[in-house]
């Protein structure tokens, strides 16, 4: 038999923290775009071929916008759900699911970090 170590780990503890290579744009809908950077040696090559931008843009929804402008480096995923409860009421439900999700999108495009409270990385 497998002996599984067991974790006391929650997502809802983690401390989400922006990347510095990303920029912001606030649009008049009120909404945020996010500016990331085509930086890699590969992507630098691909922009000198076929001329393409020195960076792409993300035109987040007023969720997504929410949740970028809460992301601190200081607040849990948490205390940011709670927050995107008291903002959007019903209308953010799935709550966790949905934040969750998103969170790891933005971790696995590398916009954000992400690190336990009692071991900030």
């Amino acid at each position: 038999m497998r002996n599984k170590s067991k974790t006391n780990e929650n997502y809802l503890d983690y401390i989400p923290k922006k990347s510095s290579k990303i920029s912001t744009k606030y649009k008049e809908e009120g909404t945020i775009q996010l500016i990331v950077p085509r930086d890699s040696i590969l992507e630098r090559a691909v922009r000198k071929i076929f001329f393409t931008p020195d960076s792409y843009k993300i035109d987040l929804d007023e969720f997504g916008s929410f949740i970028w402008e809460n992301i601190d480096g200081e607040k849990t995923v948490y205390q940011i759900a709670e927050l995107l409860k008291n903002e959007f009421g019903d209308r953010a439900e799935p709550l966790y699911d949905r934040l969750i999700k998103f969170m790891v999108i933005l971790e696995n495009n590398k916009f954000i970090s992400i690190s336990n409270k009692d071991r900030k990385s």
